[in-house]
């Protein structure tokens, strides 16, 4: 049994047989301590062409103004619909591609989205900003309560 499955009940393991999307935010207003430049849009462009041909990732991967992670610059958030959610700061783009990368293949093979920070990829160890767990899944056959009801 998943945390999803012992959290959420039956109807998050019904949603773990659909294609989830996935995605890599960056944030595109860190700005490097050191030189004041703002990372995030190259290091948007060098994931989105590594990933580009990868099938194991299958994520999009898009920028967000501000993710509130300015003392820890640069921030890269992973997100799937049904998975925990983490938050990772004090990335350097310039050295921590590779290991982005490595994290988003393993992100994608986890089932709930949890793993303890001893399986995450080396060049993470301490950068962990937060670990979001997944909203559950709508039950099913509830009524969308968008509709301002």
């Amino acid at each position: 049994m998943t945390r999803n499955e012992s959290l959420f009940g039956p109807s998050a393991a019904l949603t773990r047989s659909l294609p989830r999307r996935h995605r890599i935010t960056v944030c595109t207003t860190c700005r490097d301590p050191q030189t004041r430049e703002q990372p995030g849009l190259h290091l948007i462009e060098t994931l989105s062409a590594a990933l580009a041909g990868d099938s194991a990732a299958p994520f999009e991967v898009a920028g967000a103004a501000c993710m509130a992670g300015c003392s820890h610059p640069c921030t890269v958030a992973y997100q799937a619909e049904g998975k925990a959610s983490y938050l990772f700061g004090d990335i350097e783009p310039a050295r921590d591609v590779a290991t982005l990368l490595a994290f988003a293949r393993q992100y994608a093979e986890l089932d709930d989205g949890w793993c303890s920070s001893l399986q995450r990829p080396e060049g993470l160890k301490g950068k962990t900003l937060a670990r979001m767990p997944a909203l559950p899944a709508p039950a099913l056959g509830a009524a969308d309560r968008r509709d301002g009801a």
